[in-house]
C-alpha cells in the first residue's frame, strides 16, 4: 500500500498471468487467454504431462502451459521465427523473475524453447511421447504427420486459427492423409464484458425516479393478477424490513449497458483426438 502525496491509498499488486500477457511485449500476435484457458481444457492437462507446442509466438501459451504442466511437467515448444523465439523466450524469463517477488516457491523452468521448424523435428522426437500438442500455426495439417506419431492413443491436439478456411483446409488435409484423428469439437469464443454503476448527474449521485402507473388505463387481467400476488406476497411478516431494505438500496439509479468495445472473435479453437485402430488402412474418409 503507498499514498499520493494528497494522501489518495493505492494498492500496488503483481499482475496475474493474464494480465501479463495482454501487456507484455509480442512479436506475433498473441494468443487471448479466454482462448488459451479454453484449448488448456480441450488438451485436459495435468501436472507432470508433456506437452509439445507448435508456434512459440510471444509465449502466451508457452506460459500457460508451464503452469499447467507443473514442476514435474514439461512443455516442448518449437518455433521457427528467430525473433519471435527470441520474444517468447524474453517473456518467459521476465515472468519467472518476477514471480519471485512474494512467493517462496519459483515458477517451474520446464520450457524448452526450440527455435526450428516443427516439420524437420521428427527425429529429435522419436523417443517421446506426448500427452497432448497444441498447434498455432499458418498450416498446422502439415505439421500433424509429423507430431501424431508421438501423440498417446486418445491424447488431444487443439489447434488455433485465425480464418474459417483454414479450418476448412485443415479438415480436408486430415481426411486426404487419414490421419486418426476425430474432430470432437470446433468452437469461436466471444467475450462481453459489461458496465454497471451508478448513474451521476452534475458529479452527484443522481435521484431514483419511482414508475408511475398511467391512472387513465384500466388494468388488464394479467395486471390485476399480478397486483394481487404481490399484495399477498408484500403483506406477509418479515417482508416489511426486507420491502425496506430494498428501498434503501434502490435510491439510486443503476447504470447497466455492455462496453462499446468487445472482444469479439479472435480464432477457431478445433480439438482433435487421436483414435489409432487397429489396421489404419480401414479408417473410413468420413471418420473426421
Amino acid at each position: 500500500m503507498v499514498a499520493t502525496s494528497q494522501g489518495v491509498p493505492l494498492l500496488v499488486r503483481r499482475p496475474a498471468l493474464d494480465e501479463f500477457v495482454l501487456l507484455m511485449k509480442r512479436g506475433p500476435t498473441i494468443s487471448y487467454p479466454k482462448d488459451i484457458n479454453a484449448m488448456l481444457l480441450m488438451m485436459d492437462i495435468h501436472p507432470g504431462d508433456t506437452v509439445l507446442e507448435s508456434g512459440s509466438g510471444s509465449g502466451a501459451m508457452s506460459l500457460f502451459l508451464s503452469r499447467a504442466v507443473g514442476p514435474q511437467g514439461r512443455v516442448i515448444s518449437y518455433e521457427i521465427r528467430k525473433d519471435h523465439h527470441a520474444v517468447a523466450k524474453k517473456n518467459y524469463r521476465l515472468w519467472r523473475d518476477a514471480w519471485v517477488i512474494g512467493h517462496v516457491e519459483e515458477w517451474p523452468d520446464n520450457v524448452d524453447f526450440i527455435k526450428q521448424d516443427i516439420l524437420t523435428a521428427a527425429e529429435d522426437m522419436k523417443s517421446i511421447t506426448f500427452d497432448a500438442v497444441a498447434l498455432d500455426m499458418l498450416c498446422p495439417q502439415a505439421a500433424l504427420p509429423i507430431v501424431y506419431p508421438n501423440l498417446k492413443q486418445g491424447g488431444v491436439c487443439a489447434v488455433y486459427l485465425a480464418n474459417i478456411t483454414q479450418v476448412i483446409e485443415l479438415l480436408e488435409g486430415i481426411r486426404r492423409s487419414k490421419l486418426p484423428l476425430l474432430c470432437e469439437q470446433i468452437i469461436e469464443l466471444t467475450q462481453r464484458e459489461w458496465l454497471i454503476q451508478p448513474a451521476r448527474q452534475d458529479s452527484r449521485l443522481a435521484p431514483r425516479v419511482e414508475a408511475q402507473q398511467n391512472i387513465d388505463e384500466e388494468p388488464q387481467q394479467d395486471e390485476e393478477y399480478l397486483v394481487q400476488e404481490q399484495a399477498v406476497v408484500g403483506g406477509s411478516e418479515g417482508d416489511e424490513s426486507l420491502s425496506e431494505h430494498v428501498a434503501a438500496l434502490g435510491s439510486v439509479p443503476y447504470i447497466a449497458r455492455p462496453y462499446p468495445w468487445q472482444v469479439g472473435h479472435t480464432a477457431f479453437l478445433i480439438k482433435l483426438r487421436k483414435f489409432n485402430p487397429v489396421h489404419p488402412d480401414t479408417v473410413p474418409d468420413d471418420s473426421w
